[in-house]
């Protein structure tokens, strides 16, 4: 199963946005006054929206990405990375059940790597089995890249519904829904369960606090009468 990152697992308070300012400033000596959308969008398509709105050419995209990479990769932006309220027992009970984890997010790999560690979320997800948001700037994507990468890791395959996208905003059931993934929404970022729902999830919670509940939403288990699977 693949998390979404931001207000999915965990509240990052504009680290982000604090990096990409960083950078566009290291890059061209001026202060970034605006950041295009960025709910369930990758890295790559908000960073060349953003570069347009501060009039700088599509040529510089690749640049930014890569020292954007290395800012990450150097933590050295400060800013506390909160969990939201019961990810990390999800996470735990998913593990527990034998579920492997990793992330399908619109960071790119070391931002996502940087907030789940402040976060204290890394454990029982397995990084290199995930997708990230340099790989392309439509968010479906990157489940093609989550599934081909899981399958490097653990030598399967998980077509359809074998993979499960779990994430706050309509893109990320979108992307779900567009590769016959299994679509688990939770209501914990900006959009209220019934724009979730009416985007299509299979399921919607109003967050992570019931570890049962996602266990159940993301694996169909365990129903009347039946057992949870052995892991």
């Amino acid at each position: 199963m693949l998390w979404d990152v931001d207000y999915t697992l965990v509240g990052a308070d504009g680290l982000g946005t604090r990096l990409y300012e960083v950078v566009f400033r290291e890059m061209f000596g001026r202060e970034l006054t605006k950041v295009a959308p960025k709910a369930g969008r990758t890295d790559r398509a908000i960073i060349g929206d953003t570069l347009a709105l501060a009039g700088v050419p599509a040529s510089a995209a690749g640049p930014f990405l890569a020292a954007l990479e290395r800012a990450a990769a150097d933590g050295a932006v400060p800013g506390p990375v909160r969990p939201l309220p019961g990810a990390a027992s999800a996470v735990a009970a998913l593990a527990a059940a034998g579920v492997r984890q990793s992330v399908l997010t619109g960071n790119i790999r070391p931002l996502a790597a940087l907030k789940l560690d402040r976060a204290g979320l890394r454990d029982h997800l397995d990084l290199a089995a995930g997708a990230y948001g340099d790989t392309h700037e439509v968010r479906a994507e990157l489940v093609t890249a989550a599934r081909a990468a899981a399958t490097r890791v653990y030598g399967l395959d998980f077509p359809g519904s074998r993979t499960v996208l779990v994430g706050d905003t309509p893109l990320d059931v979108e992307a779900a829904l567009a590769t016959g993934a299994r679509a688990v929404a939770v209501a914990t970022g900006s959009y209220p369960a019934a724009d979730l729902a009416a985007a299509g999830a299979h399921v919607v919670l109003p967050d992570l606090t019931d570890a049962g509940a996602v266990l159940a939403a993301v694996t169909g288990w365990p129903r009347e009468g039946e057992a949870a699977p052995a892991r």
